[in-house]
């Protein structure tokens, strides 16, 4: 596991994680959300021991991450992709990682083949596109096979074949008992990969909740009738709102099941029932929306123009 005990980091007048106490547990993909400024890469860098916490700890798999004598067989991290020497090869990149923490070299193809940069293994990592130096420093992640992986914008510079493969690696990986960790801004991508959610504003944690809990909030259905009148008259009672909608029926208080019921009692013919739940994008604005630091105005109409 990763154990944030009251965790926090200062930064002159600024409060960058504010006592932060959560636990990121083995066996599901938990995902790190929050605006800019929320304090989520000063948690994961504390996390490294590359920042110092102001006071409180943070501990993986028992102990500081600094504590374990073979680190890369704890935890795998990726915190920026471009943190790699550009005239270095990806083979000879990841062998250096392997030497140094006592991995077999034999490891370094196996990664290289992991992450598809088996054909591009020798050459420089400076000339990589962003998607080929994401999948090189994942591999590294994965070289000490460890049981531990924390990942920041795992999908940042993939196509969409790279996503999907991240997204399987990562439920697969957590599917075996380990612990996955990752940051993500992309809301579709995280509704379709964690399993979990830790949501930070300004320093602070204001979700831990599975992902179904923080979007299985909104009790509406979506109705299809050719009797949406009638349907309606029927279903209106106290508790319950019918609202028409794009050529159905919302209707907020009731479920499927009594819906169906009801439609069926008065002889209505009903072509669907679908629950409606909120997306993942709107569950984190809604949580999130006063812990906003850097917030664009929209533009409007009568935005003046730039002078020439």
């Amino acid at each position: 596991m990763i154990e944030f005990h009251d965790l926090t980091k200062v930064y002159g007048t600024t409060t960058a994680v504010d006592h932060l106490t959560v636990t990121v547990r083995p066996g599901v993909v938990t995902g790190f959300l929050g605006p800019n400024g929320a304090g989520k890469s000063t948690a994961m860098r504390a996390v490294l021991g590359l920042d110092r916490p102001t006071s409180g700890t943070v501990l993986v798999a028992g102990r500081p991450f600094v504590e374990h004598p073979a680190p890369l067989h704890t935890m795998g991290a990726l915190l920026d992709a471009r943190a790699v020497h550009p005239s270095r090869t990806a083979h000879r990149h990841l062998l250096g990682l392997a030497r140094s923490n006592g991995i077999e070299p034999r490891r370094v193809d196996e990664v290289l083949d992991l992450v598809g940069l088996s054909a591009v293994a020798h050459r420089k990592a400076g000339t990589f596109s962003l998607g080929m130096a994401q999948r090189l420093g994942i591999g590294a992640a994965l070289l000490g096979d460890p049981q531990v992986i924390m990942l920041d914008e795992p999908v940042n510079g993939l196509d969409p074949d790279g996503i999907r493969w991240i997204r399987t690696l990562l439920k697969s990986l957590a599917a075996e008992g380990r612990t996955v960790f990752i940051s993500s801004h992309l809301m579709s991508e995280m509704a379709l990969t964690a399993d979990h959610l830790i949501v930070l504003g300004r320093g602070r944690l204001i979700a831990d909740a599975p992902l179904a809990d923080l979007t299985g909030t909104r009790t509406a259905v979506r109705v299809r009738t050719p009797e949406g009148t009638r349907l309606a008259a029927v279903l209106a009672r106290p508790g319950v709102t019918v609202t028409p909608d794009d050529g159905g029926l919302t209707v907020t208080g009731a479920d499927s099941d009594e819906i169906a019921a009801t439609a069926l009692a008065v002889g209505v013919l009903v072509t669907e029932l679908t629950p409606l739940h909120d997306s993942l994008e709107d569950a984190y604005l809604a949580l999130t929306k006063d812990e906003v630091e850097y917030s664009a105005q929209p533009t409007t109409a009568t935005t003046t123009k730039v002078a020439r």
